[in-house]
């Protein structure tokens, strides 16, 4: 069988290695790290002999996540698979300093009370008629549009002047323009419509969908209850696993990559190359020759990043929160969180770490840009120090507004994201994350990159799930395995999903087609420029 060497063993890398070992492919894996699993692994945090774990951020799977969840179904664990291991979510606690708190339901309504409901938090309360009704508008212009306009146009501008922000009510611009740096890190000027609606739309779709979660998130610390059997699983499959192996360079003749240069000078040969490593890294692998030869190579390097990491604080109380997502509406470094516990329930807390430790309380901060409550600085330019009480004076002004449920009391310990170094001047990120910007999709390759014997596997490759996300990354795998069975001749190939958007909006997309070959625009555009002469006159 043909031997393929995979650079990177992150989700995008791993992926590649469990399509092309299961079909009985020579693979071997190099990981620059002691850990497989890239932005999605567990880190120990003490040398206890079971210790407690931190990670990069905590894992969540709404339901348009068919790649990854797929894969987990494949990979071993007891008498089950991975994918039993997932939990769905109940509840999203939107907490404000000023303000009453709010819950949405994140469980698939099962009444038209309960429908009602869903639609709630996301198009009425607290929303001018007009805003609403614009909104509903901005979604059907996008679920209407051809594929082209969607790629052409829509990927041209951003969410913030697609949906209008500027003429729109704050609460508006509150809930749907900003809540989108809370899912990825992109701040809704610079995000491309294209990409954040189409998200927008498919988490919309997911709450309505009856047959399957809405979301669902991880029993265990991610690399316990998913890496580690899949790592497990792969080397029983036949693979070569290489943790500590950083690869330094690929050599290349001008037709096909001849080795890897591992960066203790060994080199490895082999018929097929995937490079799997982040989007920050790819570049450094990517001759002038490569360019020269597959000259999409040279556009990843015009691909923006932010930072998205996380924080677990581990405290002497179980403190719930609710039965899913907290939300901290009015949080500068646009927090999220989960309250862990409640969902890891083969994991025992107590014998793990300090024994004070009852509750672990994870969290992600999506703004680095902004100045915080106490230290009044962005976090990127604070210490490492002050970016945890940062953070926690956040949580804190959110959660207590309606009566204490955090106290310094109760905080044990806390471990923020080892990416975030310290410099003279603040903070620098080792593992910022992938964001889709106006007119990025142009500069995002094919897994099948043009050079004969290399293929891509990373969350920037262009992918029908199109986010930052370990779904992206394992479909991006799943299709470079593809490309290499291609050139094998093998029949075999990992399924790709498509995104699902309800059947009814298709009529109207074809339609859509037509016009966007003869140069029309979209019908909703005139709308939309009469709309915004209007109140131009009228102002």
């Amino acid at each position: 069988m043909p031997h393929v060497a995979v650079v990177g063993g992150g989700i995008g890398g791993l992926s590649a290695a469990h399509e092309l070992t299961a079909r009985g492919f020579d693979v071997s894996v190099f990981e620059a790290n002691e850990r497989f699993g890239g932005k999605a692994r567990s880190v120990p945090i003490d040398d206890h002999p079971t210790p407690l774990h931190g990670e990069h951020g905590f894992r969540f799977f709404p339901a348009f996540y068919n790649h990854v969840t797929e894969t987990m179904g494949r990979i071993p664990d007891g008498t089950g698979t991975v994918a039993d291991n997932l939990v769905e979510t109940e509840e999203t606690l939107i907490a404000a300093i000023d303000g009453p708190h709010r819950r949405a339901n994140s469980k698939t309504p099962d009444s038209l009370r309960g429908w009602i409901d869903v639609m709630q938090p996301a198009f009425a309360e607290d929303l001018p008629n007009r805003d609403v009704r614009f909104l509903l508008e901005r979604l059907l212009y996008l679920l209407t549009s051809c594929e082209k306009r969607r790629e052409r146009e829509l990927d041209e501008i951003s969410w913030w002047e697609f949906i209008d922000a500027e003429n729109r009510s704050q609460a508006f611009r509150d809930r749907l323009a900003y809540a989108v740096q809370a899912l990825v890190a992109l701040r809704p000027q610079i995000g491309s419509a294209r990409t954040v609606g189409t998200i927008y739309a498919q988490l919309l779709f997911g709450q309505l969908d009856p047959t399957r979660p809405t979301e669902q998130i991880l029993n265990g610390p991610t690399s316990e209850v998913w890496i580690d059997p899949w790592v497990t699983h792969l080397d029983s499959l036949g693979a070569t696993l290489h943790r500590n192996r950083p690869v330094e360079s690929l050599d290349f003749d001008g037709n096909r990559i001849t080795a890897l240069t591992l960066a203790d000078g060994t080199q490895v040969t082999a018929d097929d190359f995937v490079l799997a490593v982040p989007v920050e890294v790819a570049p450094s692998f990517v001759t002038p020759a490569m360019t020269r030869a597959a000259p999409e190579l040279g556009r990843i390097d015009r691909l923006d990043t932010a930072w998205m990491n996380g924080i677990q604080f581990y405290l002497s109380e179980d403190v719930r929160l609710s039965r899913g997502h907290q939300v901290y509406a009015d949080s500068p470094w646009a927090l999220t969180s989960i309250s862990q516990r409640q969902f890891w329930t083969d994991y025992d807390v107590e014998t793990r770490g300090d024994e004070a430790v009852e509750g672990v309380l994870s969290v992600i901060a999506s703004d680095w840009e902004t100045p915080g409550i106490e230290v009044e600085k962005p976090a990127r330019r604070c210490t490492r120090a002050e970016i945890t009480t940062e953070i926690w004076t956040q949580l804190k002004r959110h959660l207590n507004s309606e009566g204490e449920q955090l106290t310094d009391d109760m905080l044990v310990d806390s471990f923020l994201d080892p990416a975030i170094v310290e410099t003279d001047d603040g903070v620098e990120n080792r593992s910022p994350l992938l964001v889709n910007t106006v007119g990025s999709l142009k500069h995002r390759p094919p897994a099948d990159v043009g050079i004969e014997n290399l293929t891509l596997a990373s969350d920037y490759v262009r992918t029908n799930s199109d986010l930052a996300s370990m779904e992206s990354a394992n479909e991006a795998g799943r299709r470079a395995a593809n490309a290499i069975f291609e050139r094998h001749d093998r029949r075999e190939r990992a399924q790709i999903w498509e995104l699902s958007e309800p059947a009814i909006f298709e009529p109207f997309k074809r339609q859509d087609r037509i016009r966007y070959r003869l140069g029309l625009p979209h019908p909703a555009t005139v709308t939309q420029s009469l709309r915004s002469a209007t109140r131009r006159l009228s102002g």
